[in-house]
């Protein structure tokens, strides 16, 4: 869900803090005022989830101080500034220091929620971005998105926390859509190197002399970033489709490699993303390069080996869906279930997102069904048959499992409410529950 963004509003008038607060509220703003920019400083940081409009001529700390304050504070805040008839050279500093933009009096109010929008709108993709990061500079967040309980999931996760302890170059191999950029994330968040730098570059695609000048430099004058192997000196440097590299390019980074020595400055963790059958990194990369880079080695799981982890994903997703869209989440039924758990997924992980996604809306209108979804994406895929045949008995169990724990979820641990949903003994739930190490304490 998006974060709901706040304006702050700095004027020591209190007529004005008043009207303009009104008009944005009518806008639909949530607002706060403060009658001077010391005021404001109490409540305003890195962390303000909003923008701030300000007048610049106010008693005690003016607003170009103020502005200063702030942008010192967080250089990436949008400030709006108010100013006088006449106070144009003054607003051209504002914006020299960091304003976002500027608003002469008297001001034309949907100029102000023109402004205000576009404002909100980059505060917005700046604080998600920032979460992002967080997110992806944590191990146990990177880790719980690593879903499943599956036997190769399991291995995968502990594949993880050992390689990422090492200091060895690592070589990701899997399908496409199976999630190896995280799994590369991952490894990069639980080892020694989480503080450092992490720098990615997708080797396909850029042209050969794009992607020399992005990995080795020189770069322009005018480029703000370093090439990726100064940039990620210290840290993770990851390489995306690296059987892209040209032979020239596998030889600079093969030196570039033996430079460092062992240990590795930096650590390179290479993703294989071979589309042809019965290719590997290994045919495409000499062998030399190939040998270091994949001194260490981890291979994603299709989502098809993952057993009754499709059926948690799925129901995640479409939770997930289903709140964004503001509609209740689809339920699956037993026929579904199974035509998820027998789909070969081609597409993998990243197939399945587009299906509950999908699944969530045409539910929103009242039609179609995930079988239809899964057929218009594999023309040939017939809705009951399985590209590995298992016991009935493991698609029931697995439909049980799903369903115990999505009502359990729904009534939010309420046993008495799940045994009433489901026509279950007490008895019966507790230890379908115990079987299937489902825990009511997860639900509360």
């Amino acid at each position: 869900m998006a974060q709901a963004m706040k304006i702050a509003i700095v004027d020591d008038e209190q007529d004005m803090r008043q009207s303009i607060s009104q008009w944005l509220a009518l806008s639909g703003y949530d607002t706060e005022t403060f009658g001077s920019a010391e005021d404001a400083l109490k409540t305003l940081g890195p962390e303000y989830p909003g923008i701030v409009i300000s007048d610049i001529k106010m008693p005690g700390m003016d607003g170009m101080q103020f502005l200063k304050k702030l942008m010192g504070s967080d250089s990436a805040l949008p400030v709006i500034m108010i100013t006088g008839h006449g106070d144009v050279p003054m607003a051209v500093e504002a914006m020299r220091v960091g304003a976002f933009d500027f608003l002469e009096k008297p001001f034309n109010p949907d100029r102000m929620s023109e402004l205000a929008k576009k404002a909100t709108n980059a505060r917005r993709l700046v604080m998600d971005n920032r979460a992002l990061r967080r997110e992806l500079s944590d191990g146990g967040q990177l880790m719980k998105k690593l879903i499943g309980q599956s036997p190769v999931m399991e291995r995968l996760r502990e594949d993880i926390l050992d390689l990422g302890q090492a200091d060895g170059h690592v070589l990701i191999n899997g399908e496409t859509g199976t999630g190896k950029t995280l799994v590369a994330h991952a490894l990069h968040a639980v080892g020694s190197r989480a503080g450092k730098k992490f720098v990615l570059v997708s080797c396909g695609a850029l042209e050969e002399d794009m992607l020399s000048k992005r990995l080795f430099g020189p770069m322009l004058p005018e480029d703000a970033q370093l090439p990726a192997i100064e940039e990620a000196r210290g840290g993770t440097l990851v390489l995306e489709d690296v059987e892209a590299l040209s032979e020239t390019l596998q030889a600079r980074l093969l030196s570039v490699i033996n430079e460092q020595g062992t240990p590795a400055e930096t650590r390179i963790v290479a993703i294989s993303n071979l589309q042809e059958a019965g290719r590997t990194s290994e045919d495409v990369l000499r062998n030399d390069l190939f040998y270091r880079l994949a001194a260490l080695r981890i291979t994603v799981p299709p989502l098809r080996q993952r057993g009754e982890d499709i059926l948690t994903l799925f129901t995640r997703l479409s939770e997930q869906f289903s709140e964004e869209y503001g509609c209740d989440t689809p339920q699956v039924s037993a026929q579904e279930a199974a035509q998820l758990l027998q789909a070969p997924w081609p597409g993998n992980v990243r197939q399945l997102i587009n299906v509950a996604e999908r699944a969530v809306l045409q539910s929103r209108r009242g039609s179609g069904t995930i079988a239809s979804l899964l057929m218009s994406d594999h023309e040939e895929m017939q809705p009951v048959m399985t590209t590995e045949g298992k016991p009935l008995k493991e698609y029931v169990e697995a439909f049980e499992r799903m369903l115990i724990n999505n009502t359990m979820r729904r009534h939010k641990g309420s046993i008495s409410s799940v045994m009433d949903e489901l026509c279950l003994p007490r008895r019966t739930l507790n230890e379908k529950m115990a079987k299937y190490g489902l825990q009511r304490s997860d639900y509360l």
